[in-house]
């Protein structure tokens, strides 16, 4: 490079970009790039407010403030939608959840001797971050890292290496172990100890054959749609609060009237029972352990409420709804993992579903299964980018398609 440049935008990966397509990290829209490669900060340059940024791989994007960073958001989606040659009716604001309001994460751990780090690994990396800080996550999880720093040193293993699922549950934080167990009793009694004192809701461990309950004193649950849900351990629950109340605001607006809905890949029924206070819902999920925590909960909230969530245990890849079980309802919301729902979109191409509420983690598959149900005769009425995970890369959405 001969001469200075600026960054236009963010590609997907994080990097600024300047108009020759030179990639730069950590820099932002504005920021000036010398030749020698010296960059001077630009307008829309933040101060990242963790002293980890940069060698963490949790976020990538502290350095942006809040304007290029929902910039950044909007235009992940809006761009994969145009990959697609998908233009919304309606292009609504982005929602972004708040600093520390992440209720879920899973935490490294490598240890030898009393010496223990806690955290996230480097971006590109096997290394380890020891976390001072985080402001990403709850409160309420990260007060338990220095606690569970300072027993996991006591217990002076020769070496050490596990992974901690922690969840913000109604009870507290559930907190599943993978990769350790306890030698004797007297690090059995240290680890319950531990979790009474700290008030955890739940303490699994699990050496690989499944989580092993070491405490609970009541049984955890997590409220979706204001009914009382067990949580399995491990179990997926949208990132934060905020961005789950936001996706529910728009299944329930676009979906208003409906009074009979299909929610495909349900999992424990976060939209399934928000859905159900005005509609008998159909909740199709694979995931066993989801499936009957999903179940239990049907059936309490129809004795108590009259509330009516069919529960079906179905494998949706391998054995999606077909085009005649489809057109038994009026809407279909669908929530699929990354690799979105190619076999399903196409059976609901085919069906005569008027609406299809889809939310996805993932803009590209999205965009390929959104293209499908266009091509099949619906309209691309309303899409939301959501940012659940602040500071990152990662994105999701909210979409309305109507036949």
């Amino acid at each position: 490079m001969s001469e200075t440049e600026e960054i236009l935008r963010i590609a997907a990966k994080g990097d600024g970009v300047t108009a020759s397509g030179r990639h730069v990290p950590l820099t932002a829209p504005g920021d000036i790039v010398a030749p020698d490669g010296a960059v001077t900060p630009g307008p829309h340059r933040a101060e990242p407010p963790c002293r980890h940024f940069g060698k963490c791989g949790g976020c990538q994007l502290q350095q942006l403030d809040e304007e290029s960073w929902t910039a950044f958001v909007r235009d992940r989606v809006a761009n994969a939608a145009t990959g697609q040659g998908l233009e919304a009716v309606h292009f609504d604001l982005p929602h972004l959840s708040p600093p520390n309001s992440r209720r879920r994460a899973t935490l490294h751990v490598e240890g030898k001797g009393r010496s223990v780090r806690i955290g996230f690994r480097e971006g590109r990396s096997h290394a380890l971050v020891d976390l001072a800080e985080c402001p990403v996550l709850a409160p309420e999880l990260f007060a338990l890292v220095e606690p569970l720093r300072g027993m996991l040193r006591s217990f002076a293993r020769k070496k050490l290496s596990a992974d901690i699922h922690l969840t913000l549950a109604d009870q507290g934080v559930d907190c599943n172990v993978k990769g350790f167990m306890p030698e004797g009793l007297a690090e059995t009694e240290s680890l319950i100890a531990f979790a009474q004192k700290l008030g955890v809701a739940r303490l699994t461990l699990d050496d690989g054959y499944g989580p092993e309950t070491h405490w609970e004193p009541e049984p955890v649950t997590v409220m979706l749609g204001g009914v009382p849900v067990s949580l399995p351990p491990g179990s997926f629950l949208q990132p934060t609060r905020e961005g789950e109340a936001a996706l529910i605001a728009d299944a329930r607006e676009w979906l208003a009237g409906a009074k009979t809905v299909a929610d495909l890949f349900s999992g424990l029924g976060t939209f399934a029972f928000a859905l159900s206070d005005g509609a008998k819902v159909l909740a199709a999920e694979a995931a066993r352990d989801a499936h009957m925590a999903c179940k239990a909960a049907a059936g309490a909230a129809q004795a108590n409420s009259g509330r009516q969530v069919f529960v079906q245990h179905r494998d949706l890849f391998r054995n999606p709804l077909l085009p005649a079980e489809l057109n038994r309802f009026d809407a279909v919301l669908l929530d699929p993992p990354r690799a979105g729902a190619k076999e399903q979109v196409a059976r609901l191409a085919e069906s005569t579903v008027q609406r299809v509420c889809y939310i996805s983690c993932n803009p590209s598959s999205w965009a390929k299964d959104a293209a499908t149900l266009v091509a099949g005769g619906y309209r691309l009425e309303h899409l939301r980018p959501v940012g659940q995970f602040r500071w990152s890369t990662h994105v999701e959405l909210a979409s309305l398609f109507v036949r």
